[in-house]
């Protein structure tokens, strides 16, 4: 599946596109060059979440893609309203 010339190579799009399978309430933001991503991920179900439960629901939904493809993800999390302060603070 992500095969590039014979080693595992994952695209943001991809990596996008499993964060918001897994979490289809999710707003996704993903950036990287093939291995190392950073993904921001808004989700009304993070409310009742501390950061550490909200990292684990996301790295769920890669699934063995993180452990294969994916070297190394940068990862913010927030709540819808935590998003609006942080965009209005900016």
């Amino acid at each position: 599946m992500y095969q590039q010339s014979g080693a595992n190579v994952m695209q943001a799009e991809e990596v996008k596109q499993l964060i918001e399978k897994g979490l289809p309430d999710a707003e996704v933001i993903v950036t990287g060059d093939g291995d190392h991503f950073e993904a921001t991920v808004i989700s009304p179900g993070f409310a009742d979440l501390n950061m550490v439960k909200q990292h684990q629901a996301v790295y769920k939904t890669l699934g063995d893609g993180f452990q294969g493809a994916i070297h190394a993800l940068a990862l913010k999390t927030y709540t819808p309203e935590q998003w609006a302060e942080k965009q209005s603070a900016q």
